[in-house]
């Protein structure tokens, strides 16, 4: 099936889009800025809280917690409120939260004010998706979708070049304060020039909210082979990589593998600038060939895995530098892989649903992420720091992923191949 098949409805795009499409990405662009910061202030947020490494890792931990929790109802936020109003709100949210932390005296408000800023961040990315599929033509999804992903990626660069060095250049205080001013210019932006949809494209008006709707909404959408296959995509992809770079993988590449600090930060920004290349790759492939998609989901895990065993299990003490390296730019594939997940569950499910379909899709990963970061860290405490069995947790949970992907893969596209027919036929009916 061609990606680049016109649907009825398709919304023009052209640089109006684009502009539109730009100031959602640019409100991810600034959460992702914040989600990421403490990863360049943990030993800073140690000395300041006086707490040590679980109480540091807590934070990680409630942050995915909020995040993933959120996603649902913020997908069905989405489908009834529209994009603007979501992104209002965690903008204000996750500004607030940055805010906190700059000036939060203990560790327990600090922990407020990161659970207030994942709240605000969990948001961000289900709406910039509903405002790609409302702006673009159908067959620029995918391609839209991986250049928000690589926004993200670029939020945390920007965290780990800039936040990091203003960090110690200005003290915590005057750089998480300062930091905060950005969630204000995306604000400013969002309320005077974000709008839902192009003239013309109205959706069409959703029924009252109740408790009867909003199971409907999370039924229909969990009932498309779709949607599903999209989360275990998700699920199985993305969280080998945020594993790595929000907690696990500075420790190792120190502890395990023997580097310098400033050495395991730059393998660290490698998967960064690999997420972003390959994203761009992956983006354009799958435009072109939709068929491309579970190729290239299957293939990142695969390889994602070979590599790790390789690494794990390499009969020297070390793992070489040339085998990190190539492990880094694997993980770095992980991100664009799991925005394949979306390329599932947007075609399942009509406009109404989008947001909702998206929130549980979006669930996948991060339930995967945070269910690693925690074997990860109760395997190192009862194996005295064995990070060949700790990273064990990674190939269960890529199994289990792979499994349910398998099950599903047919029923998905059986299911899609049906409603790409129904609406041709709707197209050759509708009249001049």
């Amino acid at each position: 099936m061609s990606a680049a098949t016109a649907l009825p409805g398709d919304p023009p795009g052209g640089r109006r889009a684009v502009a539109v499409w730009g100031i959602g990405v640019a409100v991810y662009f600034v959460a992702v800025i914040f989600r990421t910061s403490l990863g360049v202030a943990g030993l800073d947020a140690a000395d300041r809280f006086h707490v040590g490494a679980s109480a540091l890792s807590t934070f990680s931990i409630l942050q995915l917690l909020v995040y993933a929790g959120m996603q649902i109802p913020v997908g069905l936020l989405v489908d009834r409120l529209g994009t603007k109003k979501v992104l209002t709100i965690g903008t204000v949210l996750f500004t607030a939260g940055q805010l906190g932390f700059a000036f939060s005296p203990s560790y327990g408000t600090a922990l407020a004010s990161r659970a207030l800023l994942g709240c605000g961040d969990a948001l961000t990315f289900i709406s910039v998706l509903r405002l790609g599929t409302r702006w673009f033509p159908a067959r620029r999804g995918p391609l839209v979708a991986q250049l928000a992903g690589l926004a993200g990626m670029a939020g945390n660069l920007v965290s780990t070049l800039v936040l990091a060095r203003l960090l110690h250049g200005v003290g915590w205080t005057a750089a998480f304060a300062g930091s905060a001013l950005a969630g204000v210019v995306v604000l400013v932006l969002t309320l005077l020039f974000l709008k839902d949809h192009p003239e013309g494209h109205e959706p069409e008006p959703l029924p009252h909210q109740g408790a009867a709707y909003v199971r409907r909404q999370i039924a229909a959408s969990w009932r498309e082979p779709g949607t599903r296959l999209g989360l275990w995509v998700h699920f199985t992809t993305q969280f080998p990589a945020m594993v790595f770079l929000l907690l696990w993988g500075l420790p190792f590449l120190v502890q395990a593998q023997g580097l310098s600090r400033a050495a395991a930060g730059e393998l660290l920004t490698l998967v960064v600038l690999s997420n972003m290349a390959i994203g761009l790759v992956y983006g354009q492939i799958i435009a072109r060939h939709h068929g491309a998609r579970l190729p290239l989901a299957l293939g990142t895990v695969g390889a994602t895995a070979v590599l790790w065993a390789a690494t794990l299990l390499y009969p020297a003490g070390h793992a070489p530098m040339w085998l990190l390296v190539v492990l880094c730019v694997v993980l770095g594939a992980c991100g664009p892989a799991s925005m394949i997940g979306f390329d599932f569950a947007r075609p399942a499910n009509p406009p109404e649903r989008q947001g909702t379909a998206s929130g549980i899709t979006n669930m996948g990963g991060f339930v995967a992420s945070m269910t690693t970061l925690f074997a990860v860290g109760v395997l190192l405490d009862a194996t005295g720091d064995d990070y060949t069995v700790a990273f064990s947790a990674v190939f269960l949970l890529q199994a289990l992923g792979v499994s349910q992907i398998l099950r599903l893969r047919r029923r998905a596209a059986r299911r899609e191949r049906e409603r790409l027919v129904a609406s041709r036929v709707e197209t050759v009916h509708v009249p001049a």
